[in-house]
């Protein structure tokens, strides 16, 4: 079996990360972190890559096998998917050959046709008679359009040259242009505009194929973008991959347009708390059946009053309305405030929610 290593929450949604030919787990590095706050990840390593010992494998169906095995064995009966390069022809090649698999597809810097077989023959060719150090040079301008990553080069060197080369052949052998239009589950497509080994010509392809396919087109990156781009690769998978629990409930009681501007406004030192109010305040506590939202508006309006958070309460005075709270109803909360948590207190929230209804009503 593979070598695979698992990230995140047990009862996490089950996501699959694919590396690129040549590359380990670590590809996935910079993507980990934020994904496994809400999904369980399952990383893998090729045959005779990083952990992998040389299992044979020489086409793109052997490796889909192969990936099929680790999720069983990971207790992943259907899971997102997400590759690069190789790691993506793996993913579109179980999205047909086994759809019920597959919950939602992502490639990245992949294509349906690697090129001239004849290339990779000979690449394999090479590789067996000389090992993959060779290989290391060229990669570092294939991979990447910015600073070149040492551990990853090292990686490539250490890749075992007879599994290397029946990557290699399986590639040469990989046609799924004639069946993208079998693939049905939502996919994503993400291209780096500095990719020498898969152009964005190759991404539109996929997208042109794939029903209702989504493309991102990547400034700044070449083949390796989960690398050259980690954040926006992170942002891209996130905007594809189902909401967090609460999420819906939080659109739906705020706005999207609050909530948007929240996202947007999220940077890694906020993002654990935006992850844990969307799963806590809005997953949790604001989906219990036993309270209308009406009524947890009234209960969340007269707390906001008794603790003075008046930006807070300005936000949740148009959730009020938005829960379907007359502007008397939330009136008549905030006099009740005003007898329990004080006038002055109730003084204020009077302004603030006259401020919002006006702005409201305009």
């Amino acid at each position: 079996m593979l070598h695979y290593r698992l990230d995140g929450p047990e009862r996490g949604e089950p996501l699959v990360l694919a590396p690129s030919l040549g590359t380990t787990t670590r590809l996935w590095e910079p993507q980990v972190r934020t994904l496994a706050r809400r999904y369980r990840v399952l990383r893998f390593d090729l045959p005779g890559h990083g952990g992998s010992k040389p299992i044979p494998a020489s086409t793109i169906e052997d490796l889909a096998g192969l990936v099929l095995r680790v999720a069983e064995a990971a207790g992943m009966e259907s899971f997102h998917y997400a590759g690069v390069s190789i790691g993506g022809a793996i993913g579109a090649t179980l999205a047909v050959r086994h759809p019920a698999r597959l919950k939602s597809l992502a490639l990245v810097c992949s294509s349906a046709h690697f090129g001239d077989p004849a290339g990779w023959h000979e690449r394999a060719a090479l590789v067996r008679a000389e090992g993959t150090a060779p290989l290391v040079e060229g990669a570092v301008g294939r991979w990447f359009a910015g600073p070149p990553e040492q551990a990853l080069l090292d990686d490539l060197a250490a890749a075992d040259p007879a599994a290397y080369a029946a990557c290699c052949d399986a590639l040469a052998a990989y046609d799924l242009r004639a069946e993208l239009a079998a693939i049905s589950v939502p996919t994503l497509v993400v291209a780096g505009r500095e990719d020498p080994a898969t152009p964005s010509a190759h991404a539109r392809e996929l997208a042109d194929g794939i029903p209702g396919a989504t493309l991102v087109e990547l400034p700044g990156a070449a083949h390796l973008a989960t690398i050259d781009q980690p954040d926006r690769v992170t942002r891209a998978l996130l905007g594809h991959l189902p909401a967090a629990p609460g999420m819906q409930v939080r659109r739906e009681v705020l706005g999207d347009a609050h909530v948007d501007r929240a996202i947007a406004r999220t940077t890694d030192f906020t993002r654990d708390f935006q992850d844990f109010i969307t799963r806590y305040a809005w997953g949790e506590i604001w989906t219990r059946p036993g309270l209308d939202r009406r009524t947890r508006s009234c209960i969340t309006l007269t707390a906001l009053v008794a603790r003075g958070h008046l930006n807070e309460l300005a936000m949740h005075v148009r959730a009020a309305l938005r829960n379907g709270l007359t502007p008397d109803e939330i009136g008549e909360v905030l006099l009740q405030s005003a007898v329990y948590c004080g006038v002055p207190a109730a003084n204020a929230a009077f302004a603030v929610a006259q401020r919002v209804l006006n702005e409201e009503t305009a």
